[in-house]
């Protein structure tokens, strides 16, 4: 039995090959269930984001040819153009791969912390429809304690590497906490989106989002209970925020000195917090020199988000070597299996010689043999049967001048080395 991983990434392919070969949700249990009745493989999971589709899985061919067949039939795909793109891992290897994926070591963002929650979603998928079972389970639950462990021992995913990510956690540097706190955004953009979700998951609930149309703003503003004002409101609301976040493509700035000086009086000089992260700029530059208003640039924002990325970098080293180390173990455990089959059979071999040879005995004693007669024929008969297999086997060695296997039995016999 052999561990294969088969996939492509945002490394090896576009996006729109990285399209065709993605499974939607329903596809992927019509895959997974093909995948099992076919018996393409022993066991499967399939992994499958906007950055990677990937298949893990148990199979009695170390080679690919069968997944990867069955992957280009399934997606009627170009097979020149999907040979292009595949990588394969096997055994060793694809354990340790797969660490590093859900440890967020091979993702677009290094560390990022979603992809972890993705391998599982697709690990639970598997178990719901009872496509994996044996060593590959085994990896799977393994590989959630790896992931773990490298979040608790490096600081992998402790700094932020998005302007959006970067901008939230300057707010939390600042306020004690956001529970308490007041975040206007102004926009309503992909940026302005990710900043509301970082705001929201650290328990800040009070948002207010302004952006030229309430229509554009309505879906995001609604998913986090956030107030929905135009551009031109914002001045009436100003004095309310604590954390003033701006992100439009607008050509001049929305935000002026005078604006922000009438909102501090009103607010009794209590601090505020201000991050444009526009280009060209959303909030004059004079702001910055208030008091009490604390002003920060997208060129601020990259500098500690380039800064974290260095600070990652450090900290995937030793995530590595701790994925090193867990990989091989896995595989420690993987070759003990083998062994445990044919010790089974021996021990059950040998259960059952004893067994035959100590009826004959007890049956020849019925029969008022010589006791001393049976114990010495039972005892020779034991003897030469137990050594007659690995006395073979030494032999055959000696003969073929295998000196290996010849120490190799001698020491799993408990004999002394040969001088």
């Amino acid at each position: 039995m052999s561990l294969l991983v088969l996939g492509i990434n945002h490394k090896t392919a576009t996006v729109d090959l990285r399209e065709k070969v993605a499974f939607s949700p329903q596809q992927l249990r019509d895959a997974l269930s093909q995948l099992k009745s076919q018996q393409v493989v022993q066991s499967g999971v399939i992994v499958s984001t906007c950055n990677r589709t990937e298949i893990y899985c148990e199979t009695d061919h170390p080679s690919p040819g069968n997944v990867v067949d069955w992957l280009q039939q399934f997606h009627n795909l170009d097979s020149d153009a999907l040979l292009s793109c595949l990588y394969t891992y096997h055994d060793q290897a694809a354990a340790q791969h797969l660490m590093r994926v859900a440890s967020g070591l091979d993702s677009l963002v290094l560390g990022e912390p979603q992809i972890l929650g993705q391998v599982k979603q697709a690990y639970a998928e598997s178990v719901d429809l009872e496509a994996i079972n044996g060593p590959l389970e085994r990896l799977f639950h393994k590989t959630f304690t790896v992931a773990k462990r490298v979040r608790t021992e490096t600081d992998i995913g402790g700094n932020a590497v998005s302007v959006a990510f970067a901008a939230c956690s300057l707010a939390r540097q600042i306020f004690e906490s956001l529970e308490t706190s007041t975040a206007l955004l102004v926009g309503a953009g992909e940026t302005i989106e990710l900043v509301a979700k970082h705001l929201y998951e650290h328990n800040c609930r009070k948002i207010i989002v302004a952006n030229r149309t309430r229509e554009r703003a309505k879906p995001f503003a609604d998913a986090f209970g956030a107030d929905i004002i135009s551009l031109e409101e914002i001045p009436e609301h100003m004095h309310r925020a604590d954390i003033v976040i701006s992100s439009t493509a607008a050509p001049l700035p929305i935000i002026g000195k005078g604006m922000v000086e009438k909102a501090l009086k009103a607010r009794r000089h209590q601090p505020m917090l201000l991050i444009d992260i526009a280009v060209p700029r959303d909030i004059e530059e004079g702001v910055g020199e208030l008091n009490d208003a604390y002003l920060y640039t997208v060129d601020d924002l990259q500098s500690i988000v380039e800064r974290n990325r260095e600070q990652r970098k450090a900290a995937a080293v030793k995530a590595e070597s701790i994925v090193d180390e867990e990989s091989v173990g896995f595989m420690t455990w993987m070759r003990s299996r083998d062994a445990v089959d044919s010790i089974k059979q021996y021990r059950a071999d040998s259960e059952a010689l004893k067994d035959e040879l100590l009826s004959r005995s007890l049956q020849a004693l019925a029969n008022g043999t010589d006791p001393e007669k049976v114990l010495k024929e039972l005892s020779n008969k034991l003897t030469n049967k137990l050594i007659h297999a690995p006395t073979q086997a030494m032999q055959d060695a000696a003969r073929n001048g295998d000196e290996r296997t010849l120490d190799t039995l001698r020491q799993s016999l408990g004999l002394d080395p040969q001088k």
